[in-house]
């Protein structure tokens, strides 16, 4: 049967009343391409020893991170979900807890842990369990992130 011929018979039987109850795999028939987001955030201190002298972030400073961790794939139609955003949650802890209220430079790999740089750090711990891994964006501020595709 063709997605239009599927679509076709649907509307006929919900015209009729016979379909008062839909399963979860009826409620679209084609697939469907879609990107979530899990965000998680830590406290850190960091300095960037590549800048030049004088300049505010070769000093010691702190930030209130936020990660974003993207996933991206084709919804299950049976489920009509991607992924639980549990098991998102579930990759990220160790990732959150080996940043939080620590000192960047201080972690093996971080020792200029500029955001573009943390973001392939965090990918290449994640990217083993997630892997409809996408994206992994790191705000520094609010107004400031690099983000890392895995290229």
């Amino acid at each position: 049967m063709t997605e239009h011929q599927a679509l076709a018979v649907t509307q006929i039987f919900c015209n009729l009343g016979s379909l008062a109850y839909a399963s979860c795999s009826d409620q679209y028939n084609s697939s469907m391409r879609i990107a979530l987001t899990k965000t998680f955030g830590f406290e850190a201190a960091h300095f960037l020893p590549c800048f030049p002298e004088g300049h505010k972030c070769r000093r010691m400073h702190g930030h209130s991170f936020k990660i974003d961790v993207v996933v991206e794939g084709e919804v299950d139609e049976a489920k009509g979900y991607l992924i639980d955003f549990a098991e998102v949650k579930a990759a990220t802890k160790p990732v959150e807890d080996a940043l939080d209220h620590r000192v960047l430079n201080e972690i093996e790999g971080l020792e200029n842990p500029t955001a573009e740089l943390l973001s392939k750090w965090v990918w290449d711990r994640l990217a083993p369990s997630l892997p409809l891994l996408a994206c992994v964006r790191v705000h520094e501020t609010c107004t400031s992130s690099a983000e890392y595709r895995g290229e």
